[in-house]
Formats: structure tokens, C-alpha cells, sequence
């Protein structure tokens, strides 16, 4: 099958021919469709997140069911599905208590680039090619775990159905299950990328009555304004800090949300708080990443800071969720998709996602 192959860090994709095994017990063969090109990916081309290389990157996207091992029983062939990135065992604490994003599960998928089993279904002729986040939407077959599929209804377009498997959940869920953002309130939301515009429409979703984006791009605070901020800040021109206070009347927000992952914009997200106000961190930084944090009025203001990864989500549930909600018109998909691509123009995707072009863009497989 073939497949976008990155061998090391701030090298370019490799689209070649790789070998897939059948899937082993337990496991299911994915026949991908659509896969999201996400910041995250980016990352890890950049060097910012290591991962065990060469991998078949990839964490967002949506295909269909081509052969199941043994002990599948979730899904059979034929079934639409979204992969999962984060994998959940479904018994621990944290499964149990409604936050299987921090399941210690995909601890070994993630650090070691292989299945459960402790091997690898990629191979390049005797070489191994490791999994990345055990899906590795970037390869027209892919083999995961049973656990890092969930089944959606087949009536949804599969290249809109792979937003949500990552930007949207992860957006729309930090508005809705970590900070429980609550009607009326006010929010501002640094970045407006393609996790930054779901944060925006989570947030009109539940009724904030101000919603401000901050970005360094006129053309995506527009896109900002189509998913529903009612304010646009371009911090290229004028300081965020200065100008959100000022739409709020001194105040500053009730939630703030960082989505860019740089000291400078989680420092900005804390300082435009108002008393009590919780700024929510959903960039991916670097793991030595340090910013300086103003006591006094953590103390004296009540303010919070808190993370929040997947979307604080139960992808299970949410992720058919948000996908009769799309069907329904409660939320939009089809803003978010800039632009498609074949998989020998994955390199194109990443440049144009980098030069700030797209909001969200797919890699389609013919």
C-alpha cells in the first residue's frame, strides 16, 4: 500500500510503497479515506514532539473497515469508522471516570511506535516502519487496535467525518468539558488554527455572548468570524492583551484558550482573565517549556489554568455525538475544510498549512 513515510526530524515525507500485515487478534485493518493534516503532525516533522522514527505519521482521518483479526467485535468489515489517537483500556480510573484521554494505555503505542504485542504490521523490505499514535492515518491501509476505532454512521462524507476525530473534538470538548464555558460569559481564544475555530464554535454552540480570536492573520480571523467570533484581534497589529480588555470593559474574559503552544500566548490567555476567569492550554509546547506566572492575582483574583487534552472528551460518545450534530446543522464542518490533496502532494499540505493558507486540509486517498 502506499504511505507518507518520515524517516527523521526536519526531513520531508516520503511517499512510497510500504508493506501492511494482516491484522493479529484484536487488531483491524483500515482501509483510510480522508486524513486530516494537523499541526501535531507537524510537530513531530519539526522536531518539537519525538516519536520513535521512521514512522507513518497521521492521528486524524476516517475510512472504512477492510478485515478484522480475531476477538474483533465492535466493528466487522464494511463499517465507517474514525480512528482514535488516543487509545483507552475502558477499566481503569480514568476510563471509569469519564477521561479516557489520560488512560495510561497509549503510553506504550506512543513511545514505541508498535502495537500492543510490542511489533509493528509497517515493514519496508526487512526494515521496520513504526506507528504513530497508533492509528497512522497516512497510509491507504492501516492496522490499530480494536480499541482505537470507534464506528459512525455511513451517511456523513468521510472527509468531513475526519475532522472530528481530532480538531473538532478536541476544540468544541475544551469549551464543553473542561472549562464548561456557560451561556452569557465571555471568551477569548488565542490562535486560530484549525483547533482554535473549533473552540469558537464550541463556544457560540453553548451561548458565550463574546467571543474574541486573536491571530496573526487577517484571512483566518475572517474564517474566526464565519465559525462565530463576534470580535477579531490581529496581534500583528495592535496588543491582544490591550485590545481584549478593552471589549470587555476592563474586565477581561471569563475563559480564555490557548491553541498556538508559545509561552508568549498561554502568558497572554492568563493575563487577559478577569476574576475567576480560567484560561484553558490545548497548544502542544515543547516538554521543558516554562512560563512565568503572576501570583498574586491567581490568589487574589481566583483565576485558574488548567490543560485540556482530546477535548477533555469521552470519544466514544462525543464523536457520534458531534457528528449528528453536523448532520443536523447544530455544528459546521464544511468552513473547516479548506482544501484536499493526494498523498503525493503531502509536503504541498504541510508547506501550506505552515504559511497560515488553511484552516483545516485533507489528504484523500483514490
Amino acid at each position: 500500500m502506499k504511505a507518507a513515510v518520515l524517516y527523521e526530524p526536519g526531513s520531508r515525507f516520503v511517499v512510497e510503497d510500504v508493506e501492511v500485515q494482516e491484522p493479529k487478534h484484536g487488531e483491524v485493518m483500515v482501509q483510510v479515506v480522508a486524513a486530516g493534516v494537523c499541526h501535531s503532525d507537524l510537530h513531530v516533522v519539526r522536531g518539537k514532539l519525538k516519536v520513535p522514527l521512521p514512522a507513518i505519521l497521521g492521528h486524524e482521518g476516517a475510512g472504512i473497515v477492510e478485515m478484522v483479526g480475531e476477538g474483533v467485535t465492535s466493528v466487522r468489515k464494511g463499517d465507517h469508522v474514525i480512528p482514535l489517537w488516543r487509545l483507552s483500556c475502558g477499566r481503569c480510573e480514568w476510563c471509569l471516570g469519564g477521561r479516557p484521554a489520560l488512560c495510561d494505555a497509549a503510553i506504550q503505542i506512543r513511545d514505541t511506535g508498535r502495537l500492543a504485542d510490542g511489533t509493528s504490521r509497517f515493514r519496508k523490505g526487512s526494515a521496520e516502519i513504526k506507528h504513530f499514535a497508533g492509528v497512522s492515518t497516512f497510509a491507504s491501509l492501516s492496522v490499530m487496535m480494536e480499541q482505537s476505532v470507534v464506528k459512525i454512521r455511513k451517511d456523513i462524507p468521510l472527509e468531513k467525518a475526519a475532522l472530528v476525530g481530532c480538531g473538532v473534538i478536541t476544540g468544541v470538548g475544551a469549551v464543553v468539558n473542561a472549562a464548561k464555558v456557560r451561556p452569557g460569559t465571555s471568551v477569548a481564544v488565542f490562535g486560530t488554527g484549525g483547533v482554535g475555530l473549533n473552540v469558537i464554535q464550541g463556544a457560540a454552540l453553548v451561548g458565550a455572548e463574546k467571543i474574541i480570536a486573536v491571530d496573526l492573520l487577517d484571512n483566518k480571523l475572517e474564517l474566526a468570524r464565519e465559525m462565530g467570533a463576534t470580535h477579531g484581534v490581529n496581534a500583528s497589529k495592535i496588543d491582544p492583551v490591550v485590545r481584549t480588555k478593552e471589549l470587555t470593559a476592563g474586565q477581561g474574559v471569563d475563559y480564555a484558550f490557548e491553541v498556538v503552544g508559545l509561552p508568549e500566548t498561554i502568558s497572554q490567555a492568563v493575563e487577559v482573565l478577569r476574576k475567576r476567569g480560567v484560561a484553558v492550554i490545548l497548544g502542544v509546547t515543547q516538554r521543558e517549556t516554562t512560563i512565568p506566572l503572576e501570583t498574586f492575582p491567581m490568589l487574589f483574583q481566583e483565576r485558574t489554568v488548567m490543560g485540556s487534552i482530546y477535548g477533555s472528551s469521552r470519544p466514544r460518545v462525543d464523536i457520534p455525538t458531534l457528528i449528528d450534530l453536523y448532520m443536523a446543522g447544530k455544528i459546521k464542518l464544511d468552513p473547516l475544510l479548506t482544501r484536499t490533496y493526494p498523498l503525493e502532494q503531502i509536503n504541498e499540505a504541510y508547506d501550506a498549512l505552515e504559511r497560515g493558507e488553511t484552516a483545516r486540509s485533507v489528504v484523500m486517498f483514490s
